[in-house]
């Protein structure tokens, strides 16, 4: 399996990181994507990729939460990262109105802005959109570009929207809403299309029932992928299989 979403570089892991990885890879994670969120949390995402240069993979962006009327300094510190080395995506970026709407069109510059950095290395996008789905799906529509793709990460919207974002050649993350019974997403997983469906975590949020409000972390991806069995009333190693090869074709890994 390809954790395609995880945070592990945060306070929450510094006591036993290497527990948490060991036990990722004991239920068979490969290789887990760690998306940025602003430049206090550079140095400790690339500290963990030297230490684990074959698990541990980073990418570079500005989290819509750390977005004020200073975004322009955070991004500036990302495109100077992207011009000295190769990141695997541009994230995690795009739109969050569940706390607060007060920078919501400097959220929608900075992530128009990322966007267009990440055509011109010709990299995907992580793409974070609370409670703005369709806003969101709304701007990566207006791209128009070939080179334009991504994951809209913590994917937990309808059918017709999951539609949507496979037609613009977009994958849909799936974490530990799809275990919550008040999430609605047993209605949606049975109904769409696997072939753009990558799994995530959100480490250390979110974490899958049975763990649900304790820290999440990379081996819990083993449960989101056999809630979503159940629901498909597949295997599990058929949607590892599927959710593995989508990973790798979201992040142009040779297979």
């Amino acid at each position: 399996m390809i954790e395609t979403h995880a945070h592990i570089y945060l306070e929450e892991f510094k006591g036993d990181i290497g527990e948490v990885l060991e036990r990722s890879q004991d239920v068979g994670v490969s290789s887990i994507y760690m998306p940025n969120i602003d430049h206090t949390s550079i140095d400790g995402m690339l500290e963990l990729e030297l230490q684990y240069p074959d698990l541990c993979i980073p990418a570079m962006g500005l989290h819509p939460c750390y977005v004020n009327k200073d975004f322009e300094k955070e991004l500036y510190l990302v495109e100077e990262w992207l011009t000295k080395r190769n990141f695997v995506a541009i994230g995690e970026i795009g739109t969050d109105l569940y706390w607060d709407k007060t920078f919501q069109d400097q959220q929608i510059e900075a992530f128009k802005i990322q966007s267009e950095w990440a055509v011109r290395y010709q990299i995907p996008i992580i793409i974070h959109c609370r409670e703005s789905l369709d806003l969101t799906i709304d701007l990566v529509e207006g791209m128009n570009s070939p080179e334009y793709t991504g994951v809209f990460h913590c994917f937990n919207g309808t059918v017709e929207q999951a539609k949507r974002i496979r037609d613009l050649g977009f994958f849909i993350g799936l974490g530990g809403v799809t275990t919550f019974k008040n999430a609605g997403m047993d209605q949606v997983i049975p109904h769409i299309e696997m072939d753009n469906v990558v799994l995530e975590t959100d480490s250390p949020y979110l974490a899958p029932v049975p763990n649900r409000g304790k820290r999440n972390e990379p081996s819990y991806l083993k449960l989101v992928a056999q809630r979503i069995a159940d629901l498909r009333q597949s295997d599990l190693e058929n949607i590892q299989d599927i959710t593995t090869h989508n990973a790798q074709r979201l992040f142009k890994i040779n297979e």
